[in-house]
């Protein structure tokens, strides 16, 4: 055919054999690295993350290595070095974006917020996420520029484009003024850590764990498994309540009506036994006083701490629920009760309610 003139068949099974040799002993290397690994979990996530990737770079870079021995003609041979230089470029930079997630799961393993005390955990991981963001973003941009830099005309138009950077950059900037400011919170986010990944949050009226940090937005992870998605510059620019900040413990609130009747020495006991008996509590905080009045009751409020926001929610139900079933059984009366006087009004005033006639009766014959 007329574009492969001057090909020479020999040289094309050469260039065809190389690749294929390379590819070959990639995969023999490759399987015997995965099996040197001792950590299964990363050796898995190599497996599936860079497996095709590192294949489709091995195979290209061979190809363009060895492609000047087809002896292809020169404008054939331009061609195709330029498109397989911008497909290596395109897999080059595939590869590395799967490198960095490999490498951002593999550090995340490292720290666990399941435990107790998860502060040093929860902050890691934050940074680790929003870093492994920005540098996805900038090998992809990377890469972009890479490619476009192999197109004369775009060289040509370079010096061009750096002699308008500073309208674009005020058109831009105007334009894009939200996305940008969204970019730098999430980098403020990451370095300042208003919020961490797995925080207990209040926003929006709504309580949730921090569940993803990105580069524009922050997904929260509502109680009852909404989900509420926010710019990262809510969290820069507004007051949200974060109450694993500095530590992942909390204290709960638990508040009781009862009658003035109720022994409040006895109601501590009971408290202190729930707590005592209970998994939740973390053994640090236990007060249980009165705090209020009303005309009709006294307000208890009992103060417990638990190790972490969600712990805290169900100890605060339980000690609820237990010391009301113990009020039931052992104090009915010191439930809340509504309490009326009758005066009984004087016989001989107007209006005063007459005995029934039968009752009169019946009291003259036990007289008599």
């Amino acid at each position: 055919m007329d574009w492969i003139t001057g090909a020479r068949p020999s040289g094309v099974l050469i260039t065809v054999g190389v690749a294929a040799a390379a590819l070959l002993v990639f995969m023999a290397a490759w399987r015997l690295v995965l099996k040197v690994i001792k950590d299964r979990a990363l050796a898995d996530d190599l497996r599936g993350h860079l497996r095709w990737p590192a294949r489709a770079v091995v195979l290209l870079t061979a190809v363009v290595l060895v492609l000047s021995e087809a002896r292809l003609s020169r404008p054939v041979h331009g061609r195709l070095f330029h498109l397989l230089l911008l497909v290596l470029v395109a897999a080059g930079a595939w590869l590395a974006v799967r490198a960095v997630r490999v490498a951002e799961d593999a550090l995340m393993r490292r720290y666990d917020v399941e435990v107790p005390d998860n502060l040093r955990a929860r902050r890691a991981r934050t940074q680790i996420q929003v870093l492994g963001r920005v540098v996805q973003v900038g090998i992809v941009v990377l890469a972009l520029a890479c490619m476009l830099l192999t197109f004369p005309q775009a060289r040509s138009v370079g010096t061009s484009l750096l002699a308008s950077a500073g309208i674009a950059g005020v058109i831009a900037g105007v334009a894009a003024r939200s996305t940008v400011g969204n970019l730098i919170a999430g980098l403020q986010i990451a370095f300042a850590e208003p919020i961490r990944l797995d925080d207990a949050v209040v926003v929006e009226g709504e309580w949730g764990n921090i569940e993803e940090i990105t580069l524009t937005y922050v997904v929260v992870r509502i109680w009852d498994r909404r989900r509420l998605v926010l710019p990262c510059s809510y969290f820069v620019e507004r007051p949200i309540q974060n109450w694993t900040r500095y530590s992942a413990d909390i204290v709960g609130t638990v508040l009781l009506h009862v009658d003035y009747t109720t022994p409040v020495e006895e109601v501590r006991a009971e408290f202190e036994q729930v707590l005592a008996a209970s998994k939740l509590w973390n053994g640090q905080t236990a007060v249980l006083q009165v705090v209020d009045t009303t005309e009709r009751t006294m307000v208890l409020r009992a103060l417990v701490s638990a190790d972490s926001a969600p712990s805290a929610w169900d100890l605060r139900c339980e000690v609820r629920e237990r010391l009301l079933a113990w009020l039931q059984r052992q104090h009915p009366q010191a439930l809340p009760r509504v309490r009326a006087e009758l005066e009984p009004s004087a016989p001989d005033s107007p209006g005063a309610a007459q005995p029934p006639s039968g009752a009169l009766e019946a009291g003259d014959r036990q007289r008599s």
